[in-house]
């Protein structure tokens, strides 16, 4: 069975004696750069509601709320016996290991600090950043993709891939972090970006990003390779998908709430 074969990285970008940038943190700096970046571009924009040094206090938060949410939700939700047995091994970031839904809690308590202090409503502040979050998520999996980490369940597709290691194998699998990327990255950025530049209900645009990647993560998890020590658990599922049914669930409420409730709000 032919297949492609996995092209091989360094995961360090760049050194400098003994300093390292290594490719899955540049992703990280890639995506929170580009929201940044847009989101600036939107608070110019008339009628925003957003001065540039609101954007930059929020990014600078959300970046420390994306960290440290993200580590400790892979921590719990994925390998706590392990974490419990290294502690040491949560600091080591560069190793890969982090959870969106995780991250997801920790960004959702920054936008609660965030609004309190500039006194906005949680939804201004959650409606004005969704549309930016695709970017840092779809550079997160290029991320992934280049430490040859979170490869997808063995397939004869002809763009199949034999991923490098052991875990892996010598079988060609789906390469699942190209299309969370696709989906979770670009999909999700072009609906959220277009839906926002339309008169909408406040707490609408968030719907639509919770409804739309906990569906697309439930959906490519059948292609993702299960976590070894986890496997697949009730109803055959993986922990990836319990935890997207939720947060799909919840979007859809959201949807919901913000057009029988709501006014239009205009766009941004």
């Amino acid at each position: 069975m032919l297949a492609l074969t996995f092209p091989h990285f360094d995961p360090v970008a760049v050194a400098v004696g003994p300093l390292a940038v290594r490719w899955y943190g540049l992703m990280y700096m890639i995506g929170f750069l580009g929201g940044w970046g847009l989101g600036r571009w939107r608070a110019s924009r008339p009628g925003s509601g957003w001065s540039g040094t609101q954007v930059d206090d929020l990014v600078a938060l959300l970046m420390l709320g994306v960290i440290l949410g993200g580590r400790l939700g892979y921590v719990v939700f994925y390998e706590p016996m392990a974490y419990l047995a290294d502690p040491l091994r949560i600091v080591r970031l560069w190793e890969g290991g982090m959870s969106f839904h995780g991250g997801l809690l920790g960004v959702l308590v920054c936008f609660w600090l965030f609004a309190r202090r500039a006194g906005k409503s949680f939804f201004a502040v959650s409606d004005f950043i969704a549309p930016l979050v695709p970017l840092g998520l779809g550079a997160g999996r290029i991320g992934n993709f280049i430490n040859g980490e979170l490869w997808g369940r063995v397939s004869d597709a002809p763009w199949a891939m034999i991923f490098p290691g052991w875990e892996a194998g010598p079988y060609p699998r789906h390469p699942s972090q190209l299309y969370e990327f696709a989906l979770e990255g670009v999909v999700l950025f072009a609906l959220c970006w277009w839906f926002s530049a339309r008169r909408r209900p406040e707490g609408a645009v968030s719907g639509l990003f919770a409804a739309g990647y906990g569906t697309f993560r439930f959906a490519v998890e059948f292609f993702r390779e299960p976590d070894a020590h986890l496997g697949l658990l009730t109803g055959g599922l993986t922990m990836g998908q319990l935890l997207s049914i939720p947060l799909a669930l919840y979007g859809v409420f959201l949807l919901w709430r913000a057009y029988s409730r709501g006014p239009r709000q205009p766009a941004t």
